[in-house]
């Protein structure tokens, strides 16, 4: 792997006088940059003997943050940690852009202070709008991915290279850290249990096959960027951007993920109404864009065991078993009606979908 000599401005002077810097690339920083094992190594200047050891940082070429990469933090009310997460995260990333959604803390003024740029909202809009606000800002400034993560500090930026890897590499245009793809991952069990329903109801939607379709740490392309022209609201806003980008055919992959758990603010919203809220929501997408899967699918089975339903009865009165029974009969003629009122829904609305998708000429 080639090597890098990273120098400061005030130490131009010194660099361009060193006579065996063959085989290296000089780069000036203008900002601190993580510092690798072995940092400070010395080098010897041929024409002068001196040695020169506390302005050279010697790093590899994987830890140099990459060009164009920018962290986008929505955050609300996380004074204890913006701080930490936001240093953690410039290690990795060029800028990082927090979007203080209204909060009534000193989360913006914090987060300055560890060198974000800073989106100061005067009101909270919810996660949706204070995300997509900062996709934007990036994408205006130029860069060429951007990388999502939490401001409370359960999402660890050690891992930032991995989730936005495959996109730099242009392998992906959205890359999803899963909690999911790694074994005693140490995610409660009523949230499994929540998670996997919104998984299968986002897949169904999306017509995909993610495994944490609600994990916030995610990175996206440059054209993942040009094309954020889609609706979304509070907490949707993972299952949202899944479906939307599924539509346009961007790829969408993958990598495991750990996260933790014991952070301040754990959660800015009940648990039940947030993944009720999110559910509701995937309903709506699933009826619009699948109506016959939503509607038909239950429809024929509610035909199929109303019809099994009414035979038995009927069969059972006529060989003496049993006298009729009138409630059972009732209750399953019932079934069939709305089975067959659903199967008409499915079929009026797939046709209308069919119609709005037709070139307009």
């Amino acid at each position: 792997m080639p090597r890098i000599c990273l120098y400061y401005p005030e130490h131009k002077i010194t660099i361009d006088n060193l006579q065996n810097t063959r085989g290296l690339r000089l780069v000036m920083v203008t900002t601190k940059i993580n510092e690798p094992q072995a940092d400070q190594e010395k080098v010897e200047v041929n024409t002068q003997s001196q040695t020169v050891s506390s302005h050279i940082i010697f790093v590899h070429e994987g830890d140099i943050p990459p060009k164009g990469l920018i962290a986008v933090i929505p955050a609300y009310n996380e004074e204890l940690v913006i701080g930490s997460v936001v240093l953690r995260t410039r290690q990795y990333v060029e800028r990082v852009i927090v979007v203080d959604d209204g909060s009534a803390d000193r989360t913006s003024e914090i987060a300055k202070m560890a060198g974000a740029e800073v989106i100061r909202l005067d009101a909270n809009t919810g996660k949706a709008y204070a995300l997509l606000l900062g996709l934007r800002y990036a994408n205006n400034m130029g860069c060429t991915a951007a990388v999502m993560l939490d401001a409370d500090g359960q999402h660890d930026p050690r891992e930032i290279p991995r989730v936005a890897g495959l996109v730099m590499e242009g392998k992906a245009d959205l890359v999803i850290g899963s909690r999911f793809l790694k074994k005693n991952n140490g995610i409660p069990k009523y949230r499994q249990v929540g998670q996997k329903t919104l998984d299968l109801f986002t897949n169904i939607g999306a017509n995909s096959r993610v495994t944490d379709s609600q994990s916030g740490f995610r990175a996206i392309s440059c054209k993942a960027l040009q094309n954020l022209d889609f609706r979304s609201d509070g907490y949707n806003v993972e299952s949202d951007m899944i479906n939307h980008f599924s539509k346009l055919g961007l790829s969408i992959q993958e990598v495991p993920i750990t996260v933790k758990y014991d952070v301040p603010h754990k959660h800015k919203k009940n648990p039940v109404f947030h993944g009720f809220g999110v559910l509701t929501q995937l309903v709506n997408l699933i009826s619009y864009r699948r109506p016959l899967l939503l509607f038909g699918l239950p429809g024929f089975v509610f035909i199929v065991g109303g019809m099994v339903t009414e035979f038995w009865v009927f069969t059972v009165y006529y060989t003496g078993q049993d006298s009729f029974h009138y409630g059972l009969a009732i209750g399953s003629a019932f079934v069939v009606v709305t089975g067959m009122l659903l199967v008409v829904a499915g079929l009026i609305l797939n046709t209308l979908v069919v119609i709005m998708k037709e070139p307009r000429h």
